[in-house]
């Protein structure tokens, strides 16, 4: 398949510089065309140069999701966020790991995540929707108690309270 105009200019730019961050849209652009072990080998290969480059990283654990690499992936985007705690496609590529895998309440909690930086991100709404859906109603209870914000804590506080008073009113009837 020939390589569009933007490929072959990004690999210009490598070959002239090949200390160039060019690597990282390349890969990118590599990996939307769906050339996903080009779009590996460029990141690892970029990567091992700039290390700490973590919208690479990120495009490197895309790539790797996309081939169903779900392990490296994840280890790939948990690195990303480890430098870059709000980096929005690493948080979303980790929630499309949990999906895959089937661990829909960790998938759910951590959509969540990426919604609070990105509030009008269709996309986003619609896998939290579809996820609620799925988890409906008990698999929700466990969605919200996995989740890693301030939310979590105030839900359980809201819930303990409401059991303890169902509790005190039930010894109070006996």
């Amino acid at each position: 398949m020939p390589d569009s105009t933007r490929i072959q200019e990004l690999r210009r730019r490598i070959q002239q510089d090949p200390a160039s961050l060019a690597f990282a849209p390349l890969a990118e652009e590599l990996r939307r065309a769906g050339r996903l072990g080009e779009a590996v080998q460029t990141c690892r290969t970029g990567l091992s140069r700039h290390p700490e480059y973590a919208t690479a990283r990120a495009t490197l654990g895309r790539a790797l999701l996309d081939q169903g690499e779900l392990d490296a992936a994840l280890a790939e985007l948990r690195a990303v966020l480890a430098a870059a705690p709000e980096h929005l496609a690493a948080i979303k590529g980790i929630a499309e790991v949990h999906a895959r895998r089937g661990e829909d309440a960790d998938a759910l909690a951590t959509y969540r995540r990426a919604q609070l930086l990105a509030r009008e991100d269709r996309e986003l709404a619609r896998a939290i929707a579809a996820l609620e859906h799925t988890l409906a109603p008990t698999g929700l209870a466990a969605a919200t108690a996995s989740e890693n914000d301030g939310q979590t804590a105030f839900v359980v506080r809201r819930l303990e309270q409401f059991l303890d008073r169902i509790l005190a009113d039930r010894a109070r009837r006996h």
